[in-house]
């Protein structure tokens, strides 16, 4: 499971229940749109203090950030039946 391509799922889904764009959590968060593009698009690898930061300003656990979604359970049985 490549959990920079987790995260940045989990977080543009949360973004997006919220009712952010990508450029309005910029703005309320300090984060720049760059930023948070190549989040969603897996090519960030942010700190704790990073996923901490988001999770804040999303209104939502770190935790919440890392949790495995859908996606992430069925890579994991597909692994799990090629043993």
């Amino acid at each position: 499971m490549d959990m920079r391509k987790l995260v940045g799922r989990n977080f543009g889904r949360f973004r997006r229940a919220k009712g952010f764009t990508q450029e309005s959590f910029a703005e309320a968060s300090g984060f720049t749109q760059q930023y948070i593009s190549g989040l969603e698009r897996g090519r960030r690898n942010p700190t704790v203090v990073t996923l901490f930061e988001l999770a804040t300003a999303l209104g939502i656990s770190h935790a919440d950030l890392v949790a495995p979604d859908d996606e992430a359970r069925a890579e994991r049985a597909r692994g799990s039946r090629r043993k």
